[in-house]
């Protein structure tokens, strides 16, 4: 006679959040984009070519976590959101390559938020699918 052993049931919760991470940083780098090409920053030396390189690096890899949780990708995403959390929030207190942010408005607010819950949603991506992946062995 033979013994089934059932594996755990996968949770839908890592996936949930992955996407949502994704989200999040997509927001991100919507903000960067259009800060970038509709408020002037662009004209910005240093800060210009940083807001468009976070809105490409945002939006690639945002795109590519809406496909794949590969750990590279994630650990990507959380170092997108966590420079550009860090760097706002510098800005907002001291020069940053010559600039400081002088506004707390709608877009530093919407991008501190969505790099922020970027962060709490790919980390509890990461936790809840090793979790899951110790409970499999």
């Amino acid at each position: 006679m033979s013994t089934l052993t059932a594996s755990p049931p996968r949770s839908i919760a890592p996936t949930a959040l992955r996407l949502l991470g994704a989200l999040t940083l997509l927001v991100s780098g919507a903000v960067h984009l259009q800060q970038y090409l509709g408020a002037g920053y662009r004209n910005i030396p240093t800060i210009g070519t940083l807001f468009l390189l976070n809105a490409i690096s945002a939006g690639l890899v945002g795109l590519a976590l809406l496909v794949r949780g590969q750990l590279l990708i994630v650990l990507a995403g959380i170092g997108i959101a966590a420079g550009a959390l860090v760097s706002i929030l510098i800005s907002l207190n001291t020069p940053l390559f010559g600039f400081m942010e002088t506004q707390t408005n709608t877009p530093v607010v919407l991008a501190i938020a969505s790099e922020a819950a970027t962060l709490l949603l790919l980390g509890g991506y990461l936790v809840l699918s090793r979790q899951e992946a110790h409970a499999r062995r």
